[in-house]
């Protein structure tokens, strides 16, 4: 709970400074009067509270305010994030102009971007960002891995493994955006499916008609889940049975087989550990439980690599980062995740998959970072 109200205050701390910058930017250019800023000034608190609108809206059971507001606030801040970045980029080159003509003594022209401009330009770069990166966000990519293993022997046939991650069912993504992302996976043929953490994000009594969406995918080797942090921010029971009757095996701290020639461990977000709802528990421990033979895949939502279990794992597949989902938020996320984005060939024979997500957080956009369904083809070497 600690945790959450101090996401929450560095949350709010940092977006309302966002619509400080933006309000100050449009006294700046505009100089409205009186009348008119109140009405700038209830606008802003109206989108920076929205999100906190859209969760008492949920609890409320007022479905449709909650999709309208959802649909507001977050187009909004998808918005507003690159109007900051793209604006700052101008402030700085205005800042940083003079003082440089100066010292290269060069003539008069100090090439200064008006205010009106300073403001218009960024706009319109974000306007064009978002409505691409909408589009964008529905345009899902499939990335492929194909692994050779001794584990299995050469004649038999691939076992495919689809992952999708980060698919944050809820007011956004539902509907005819989970459709587009199912159809998908049934294209891919998964003899596995997995579902790499943060499946759910919305109030889960909301979603009945997500389950039955997903209960349509039935792979002949199962399908398994771990938990995400949103699992435990929506709250953990429910989550828990949303994912159960959506048809998921949900793997908490525990390994299952998978056919005859995978076992699949999974453990809880980290998040679980920190609320209180969940032990910790060794992954190492838990795989050398397995069986040697076995080809071992490690589902943990975030792409953290226990270095103790290295060699136990045959492949890890992890979500989470979304690759900042919109760019230049990337550089940020990059900052905190040394495996940001992509599959890694670590030490042990181990190999690490972090996917950038299926569906989307927040704005559902996406620049830079595409969503992604990751098929992995495991295969027998030839003898």
């Amino acid at each position: 709970m600690i945790g959450m109200i101090i996401f929450l205050l560095i949350f709010f701390g940092l977006y309302g400074g966002l619509h400080v910058y933006f309000y100050a930017k449009v006294i700046e250019v505009f100089q409205p009067v009186p009348g008119l800023r109140i009405v700038l000034v209830a606008f802003l608190v109206f989108v920076l509270m929205a999100p906190i609108a859209v969760r008492l809206a949920e609890r409320a059971g007022w479905e449709g305010p909650a999709c309208l507001l959802s649909w507001i606030g977050y187009l909004w801040l998808g918005f507003l994030f690159i109007f900051f970045v793209a604006s700052i980029l101008v402030d700085l080159w205005n800042v940083l102009i003079p003082p440089a003509t100066a010292m290269m003594n060069l003539a008069a022209s100090r090439p200064r971007v008006p205010a009106l401009y300073a403001f218009i330009g960024p706009l319109i770069v974000s306007v064009m960002v978002n409505v691409y990166g909408f589009f964008a966000a529905r345009d899902i990519h499939y990335d492929t891995l194909s692994i050779e293993t001794g584990k299995l022997r050469g004649d038999v046939p691939p076992i495919r493994v689809v992952q999708i991650s980060d698919v944050h069912v809820g007011m956004i993504v539902r509907g005819e955006r989970l459709e587009r992302i199912l159809e998908a996976v049934r294209q891919a043929r998964p003899d596995i499916l997995i579902a790499s953490g943060d499946l759910v994000d919305g109030q889960i009594d909301s979603l009945r008609g997500a389950i039955d969406l997903l209960k349509t995918i039935q792979p002949p080797l199962g399908k398994f889940a771990v938990t995400g942090n949103h699992e435990f921010y929506a709250g953990l029971d429910p989550s828990l049975a949303f994912m159960k009757a959506s048809g998921f095996t949900v793997l908490r701290g525990e390994s299952v087989p998978a056919g005859r020639h995978l076992s699949i461990t999974g453990i809880d977000d980290p998040t679980g550990e920190r609320m209180g709802l969940s032990p910790y528990i060794s992954v190492r421990k838990l795989l050398e439980r397995q069986p040697a033979e076995r080809f071992k895949i490690l589902l943990k939502h975030q792409p953290d690599v226990d270095r103790d279990a290295l060699g136990l794992f045959d492949l890890h597949l992890s979500g989470h980062t979304h690759k900042g989902q919109i760019f230049p938020f990337s550089i940020v996320t990059r900052l905190f995740f040394h495996y940001h984005a992509g599959t890694f060939y670590l030490p042990g024979g181990s190999i690490l998959h972090v996917s950038r997500g299926t569906g989307t957080w927040g704005p559902p956009v996406r620049f830079l970072a595409p969503p992604e369904i990751t098929i992995i083809d495991i295969k027998g070497k030839a003898v």
